[in-house]
């Protein structure tokens, strides 16, 4: 154990997410050790990042105007809004902040490119503002093992919703598709988790540009539900390396981000697709690339999908899902006790509470390190009596 241990903890959990739209924060009270651990959700919100901010956030992930001088800037700024988000948080769910015990805080990822990751949200401010003990920068160390830092969210997943019976994979929908494949409790079968593909990243970067702005994202899916899928264009995308690539393997915005959404977006022109084809065309590159995974990698047959993340909002991509993997039923994650929007930032109070108590956080299986690691650093809050 590296610090005092409590009978329970308040932990906030907080991410901003590869598609940088806001801030996700989520009270939980967990209590327990593994495998027997007792999970509470007690207050979760989503906070939108202002605008300017947003614009800012987008200009540090090009590595041609993420100039250091403006990531430094952004490092702090971030964390100003990390701090005034985690204290709405508490006052919304009725606590006081000395009433937290931890704060568990991912950032902003503004680049991922191993072996080196850059995430930013400055952990100091937080404890500043806040006052509260904050764990930060979860994955740099199994990085120094030999591991990819992700998918983290795996380790929830193992430790939460495995069945007795019944294998599973739970796929999360956000910038960037991840999976974790579950084998049922009475099997030998090894687990398996790796980064799909694209998940919202390039739909949200196609309906921005083709409506100039005025919409980030394709609400319910209603302009790919409009459309007809391109198949010669959809073959070319499924060609891509990154999708035939075998696991172990992860990715982020410098494979699928603004550049990759350019590409498409010219190569759409040259085809003459209206947006609503170009939408339902990159709608179903994302449904297409994780049934991809699921046929291709996991080593046994799937009975249950469960989606989680801001593509579980889009019926349109639920459907094309459920077409390309017909021999598994698709569930929203909210059936497993939490809901979709909430289980990342549900999942970073989990591996606060795992540090807190000295115990790893990702295992070599998921992430491929050479050994179990304990994640993150500690930024010391307020002193306790």
């Amino acid at each position: 154990m590296l610090h005092g241990e409590y009978s329970d903890m308040y932990i906030v959990g907080l991410i901003s997410g590869t598609s940088a739209d806001g801030i996700d924060a989520a009270l939980v009270k967990i209590e327990g050790t593994p495998p027997a651990l007792q999970v509470e959700l007690i207050k979760h919100l989503t906070i939108d990042y202002d605008p300017v901010l947003r614009a800012e956030i987008f200009a540090c992930f090009r590595p041609e105007t993420g100039t250091v001088d403006r990531l430094c800037r952004l490092n702090v700024t971030l964390g100003e809004a990390y701090a005034a988000a985690i204290l709405s948080i508490i006052a919304a769910a009725g606590f006081e902040p000395t009433q937290i015990d931890l704060v568990a805080s991912h950032g902003q990822a503004v680049w991922y490119e191993l072996p080196g990751v850059l995430t930013l949200g400055e952990p100091a401010v937080i404890a500043e503002r806040t006052g509260i003990t904050t764990i930060s920068n979860f994955r740099a160390r199994d990085i120094a093992a030999g591991g990819r830092g992700a998918p983290l969210v795996s380790y929830l997943d193992w430790l939460l919703f495995r069945h007795p019976t019944r294998a599973r994979v739970i796929v999360n929908i956000g910038g960037i598709g991840n999976l974790t494949a579950l084998p049922p409790l009475d099997s030998s079968a090894d687990p398996l988790t790796f980064d799909t593909g694209p998940g919202n990243m390039i739909i949200d970067y196609c309906v921005s540009r083709a409506t100039d702005g005025a919409q980030a994202y394709d609400r319910d899916g209603q302009i790919a539900a409009r459309g007809h899928i391109h198949d010669g264009l959809l073959s070319e995308l499924m060609a891509h390396a990154y999708i035939t690539q075998p696991p172990p393997k992860t990715t982020g915005r410098e494979t699928f981000g603004t550049q990759f959404g350019a590409y498409i977006w010219d190569r759409a022109q040259l085809l003459n697709l209206t947006t609503d084809h170009l939408i339902a065309t990159v709608t179903a590159f994302t449904a297409a690339t994780i049934a991809a995974a699921c046929q291709k990698f996991v080593p046994f047959a799937v009975d249950e999908l469960y989606v989680a993340g801001g593509g579980s909002f889009n019926p349109t991509l639920l459907s094309m899902l459920q077409t390309r993997v017909a021999s598994a039923r698709v569930h929203i994650h909210d059936e497993l006790g939490i809901p979709a929007t909430a289980k990342e930032c549900v999942l970073f109070a989990l591996l606060g509470y795992e540090t807190w108590h000295g115990r790893p956080g990702a295992l070599p299986v998921f992430t491929g390190a050479s050994h179990p690691t304990i994640l993150g650093s500690i930024t010391p809050g307020r002193l306790r009596n």
